[in-house]
């Protein structure tokens, strides 16, 4: 198996994650402290930094224990810090 890529990163990804229902506030702490959004649609968006791919699965499995539809889950990439002028120099 070598030269296979595992696909590890040291630094947090951001995921959004959408499931259908709604979760109040409180359950931040079981989704690791991830921000909740309710939504209009009747859906709840759960967002924020997951550390990686195993901490990722670790949320959905929470979210399967829980009962909850899956409606997505979509990484969000990371701002590109603008660039100046002086910076190019």
């Amino acid at each position: 198996m070598s030269g296979m890529s595992t696909g590890h990163q040291h630094d947090p990804g951001r995921y959004e994650i959408r499931v259908q229902g709604r979760l109040e506030s409180r359950w931040a702490a079981w989704f690791d402290g991830m921000a909740l959004t309710p939504e209009t649609d009747g859906t709840t968006t759960i967002h924020g930094p997951v550390v990686d791919q195993a901490a990722l699965h670790g949320l959905l499995r929470k979210l399967r224990d829980v009962g909850l539809p899956l409606v997505s889950v979509t990484a969000v990439p990371a701002p590109v810090p603008p660039t100046t002028s002086e910076e190019e120099r």
